[in-house]
């Protein structure tokens, strides 16, 4: 008679082979919360910080190793997605339920996706045709009368041919002054995404699909009486309106040699049109984009299976037109490279890759980028991990801070007069890394232990100075040092059966030259404390439970000679608390229930001079900690599998 080995799939896992540190975000982690969009979807994971980007918008922003989230790459199925001039909001345009995993490398990544990661890579998997639910339907509303709808759809098309449909619309039209400063804590927002995919796969290892995505975004928000019809002027209240548009279309083709598994060829496609039309106050932006990508891989090996080989060409095409008031930014990117990659692993003990780009940038002429990363099994269960490498972006400096339009400070951009863009350099950094994972078992239930230390070193970088004065932000070159340190200690173990607790440390020491003088990032906790708990019954009831700790924070001086105390200097240190109920019945509903931040815990007064918008000091991007106290959320989910 045989034995059946059941185990039990971790939400969160960390390859032991992988040569590339990679951390994979499942389902069941994704289920954890609500998970309305992708920003949202790291409150359980230590690694990723989520916070607001201003007291207007209510977008979120990602904090990785302690950059923000443009100095990351985001994928979507190994395609760059978010960037651009999307690089802060696109967060909010992945709905949760949409998402199937999500791969977090931290550090440099591989050479095959491009010279822009420098702080890391997150890369999202989307519900696949192939695999997904024939049908799944997914109903949210929360306590701040906002409701969301998700629509999954399968549809077969003959034996080949397999199409996705993804629908996803959010409605909220309640105006709340919770703290009472005469300002909506969140905006009125109507929202739709779209998306179809079609996948095609026959008998000769030949894969091939297609898909486009439609965005639709309508916000409005600012002082509770603010109308969109009023004029923008000094007389009416302030307010802030946003209107964003957005399709994109992908294709991907891929070919493995029938007789030779591991020799592979692969094709990827994508492009997008992206437009957004914002007022903030007395302040316009507009800004539209147009982008293209191609990436051709080819992978085969060298005698055996201990040599594999990576290799190919890309092309990426970008053409930005801004505009701020009477000032306009207009560039465009056209750059070519081919790259290499070449993996290295004798045995099962140690390995290697190292990858070579090299790009020419139609401005700023060709560059190189290098990337190593190390894995060494030092025990059976210990593995150490060492990674460096190189990064280059050009920061759209307006796009990723416009959080500074919801303020009355005016913008000086230190051009160096070449007339490209803002007359800015291209951003350049040095990332090294090591990583030490412990596996165990201890009363016959697994664990894991890991912790890791990242350094990134800016060559230049667009600092972003609040520093100077209250009524102004300036954007210059580096002239100074730059750095970012993150350490990061985490335990995963199931405490006793169905139970899981993920306990968390993580250190940031960032700092950057304002002017002349070296200083701690602002509005970065240097301290997060972090635990998840996690427990799920045979009757499929389930249990998630997550607090953070976050220090204090550096917040910039407000406060100018001759004037009153307008703002504090530091932040207050806060825990945040979130928790959710679910229950699977008959295999086809889900009902859950949850609450965010159970403490009732916010920043006070979040916008500066609140009483005086139109005054020389109202500002509402210096935001620390949550802007609305408790939420409490429920929704149902249906699938026909």
């Amino acid at each position: 008679e045989g034995a059946n080995v059941i185990s039990r799939l971790k939400s969160t896992q960390i390859g032991h082979f992988d040569l590339i540190q990679t951390e994979t975000l499942g389902e069941h982690e994704l289920g954890k919360a609500a998970c309305c969009n992708l920003s949202e979807s790291f409150e359980t994971s230590p690694a990723v910080d989520v916070s607001f980007t201003d007291a207007i918008t209510g977008t979120r922003q990602i904090t990785l190793l302690g950059l923000a989230g443009p100095y990351s790459q985001l994928t979507k199925e190994n395609m760059p997605d978010i960037r651009g001039l999307a690089a802060i909001n696109g967060m909010g345009f992945i709905p949760g339920t949409w998402i199937e995993s999500i791969q977090l490398i931290q550090g440099a990544g591989s050479v095959l996706n491009g010279y822009e990661s420098i702080a890391g890579q997150i890369n999202t998997e989307l519900q696949k045709p192939e695999s997904m639910d024939r049908f799944f339907l997914n109903l949210y509303a929360n306590s701040d009368r906002s409701g969301e709808i998700n629509i999954h759809v399968k549809i077969p098309l003959g034996k080949k041919w397999v199409s996705g449909l993804l629908l996803h619309g959010k409605y909220n039209n309640a105006r709340f002054d919770g703290d009472h400063d005469g300002f909506m804590n969140m905006p009125l927002n109507k929202s739709f995404v779209a998306l179809n995919r079609y996948e095609w796969e026959n008998t000769h290892n030949i894969h091939f699909e297609f898909g486009a995505r439609y965005t639709y975004l309508n916000q409005l928000g600012g002082q509770i009486d603010f109308d969109a019809n009023q004029k923008m002027d000094t007389l009416h209240p302030w307010g802030m309106l946003n209107l964003i548009n957005k399709v994109d279309a992908w294709a991907k083709f891929g070919k493995v040699n029938a007789k030779k598994s591991w020799q592979s060829t692969a094709l990827q496609v994508s492009g997008n049109v992206y437009q957004q039309d914002s007022r903030y106050g007395l302040n316009e932006y507009r800004g539209n984009e147009k982008s293209v990508y191609l990436n051709f891989i080819h992978q085969g090996r060298i005698g055996n299976e201990k040599h594999v080989y990576k290799m190919g060409a890309s092309y990426l095409y970008d053409n930005y037109e801004e505009k701020l008031n009477l000032n306009h930014y207009n560039r465009i990117e056209s750059v070519p490279g081919i790259f290499g990659e070449y993996s290295y692993k004798p045995n099962k003990k140690i390995g290697v890759v190292a990858g070579m780009r090299a790009d020419l940038h139609n401005q700023y002429g060709l560059f190189y980028t290098p990337r190593l990363h190390v894995r060494y099994e030092l025990f059976p269960k210990t593995i150490i991990r060492l990674s460096a490498g190189h990064g280059q972006r050009t920061p759209n400096v307006i796009a990723e801070h416009t959080s500074i339009l919801a303020s009355s400070r005016q913008i000086f951009i230190h051009s160096d007069k070449s007339g490209y863009g803002y007359g800015l350099n291209p951003e350049t950094a040095w990332n090294y890394g090591i990583n030490l994972t412990q596996s165990f078992e201890l009363a016959y239930r697994d664990g894991q232990i890991s912790s890791s230390f990242y350094r990134t070193n800016f060559q230049n970088q667009i600092v972003f100075d609040m520093e100077e004065s209250p009524r102004e932000v300036h954007f210059y070159n580096l002239t100074g040092e730059s750095y970012a340190n993150s350490f990061q200690f985490k335990v995963d173990y199931e405490l006793f059966k169905r139970f899981d607790v993920r306990l968390a440390y993580r250190y940031y020491d960032v700092r950057t030259t304002y002017g002349d003088e070296l200083k701690h990032a602002p509005l970065l906790a240097p301290h997060r404390g972090f635990v998840n708990l996690a427990y799920g019954t045979r009757s499929h009831w389930k249990f998630d439970f997550t607090l953070s700790v976050q220090g204090e924070k550096r917040i910039p001086d407000v406060n100018e000679a001759g004037q009153a105390m307008l703002y504090t200097i530091k932040s207050n240190a806060f825990a945040l608390m979130n928790a959710q109920i679910s229950k699977k019945f008959q295999e086809k509903f889900d009902f859950y229930i949850g609450a965010e931040n159970l403490g009732n815990y916010r920043q006070e007064n979040p916008i500066i001079s609140a009483e005086n918008p139109y005054g020389p000091y109202f500002d509402a991007s210096l935001v620390w900690g949550p802007l609305f106290g408790i939420k409490v959320y429920a929704g149902m989910r249906f699938f026909i599998k």
